[in-house]
């Protein structure tokens, strides 16, 4: 059996040039990538530093209050609902630091089992469902309309921010989806 050897003429590129190529192709990619997320700031006047300024903290003010609002929720949900405490800890203590990162003092966490000499089912628990179940789909519903909002809200939000919200908006969805709220 006769062996044949070939030589590799124009037959076309070699495999390190294609793959070097591929390369610099790629880091063309990321560097016009990363170029859109800069914060155009250059050759911007101050009256629109000034604007995007306020937006900013607007949006920042937003974000921490829907925190608070979701904090009070979880709270209210373990004042009902006892057997959840230690499965929401986490998710709460979360959404605390979610606060904070917007720049809310978060309050401390809720007691269970009500305040003394009130029922579960006072005020301090209104909308939360009775049946667990319920208000574990309730909270996740809550947590999904806050990640929504902070989604929509990145297109006005400078490139710091937006990074922030979207990042606790990502944070949101999986609080949602672990509370079950994935249907």
């Amino acid at each position: 059996m006769a062996r044949t050897t070939t030589t590799r003429g124009a037959a076309g590129p070699r495999r390190r040039s294609v793959l070097a190529g591929g390369a610099a192709a790629l880091t063309a990619g990321a560097a016009t990538l990363l170029t859109g997320c800069s914060d155009g700031a250059a050759g911007r006047d101050g009256a629109a530093d000034a604007e995007r300024g306020a937006t900013a903290e607007r949006l920042r003010a937003a974000a921490g209050r829907d925190s608070v609002a979701l904090l009070e929720r979880y709270d209210a949900t373990v004042r009902a609902h006892d057997g959840l405490a230690e499965r929401l800890r986490p998710l709460r203590d979360g959404t605390a630091r979610h606060a904070e990162a917007f720049g809310v003092t978060a309050p401390g966490p809720a007691r269970s089992g009500g305040t003394a000499g009130a029922p579960a089912s006072s005020g301090a628990t209104a909308g939360v469902p009775g049946d667990e179940k319920a208000a574990l789909a309730a909270l996740a519903a809550a947590e999904r309309r806050t990640a929504d909002a902070r989604t929509a809200a990145l297109t006005g939000a400078p490139p710091e921010l937006a990074r922030l919200l979207a990042s606790v908006a990502a944070a949101g969805a999986a609080h949602a989806y672990l509370l079950g709220g994935d249907a």
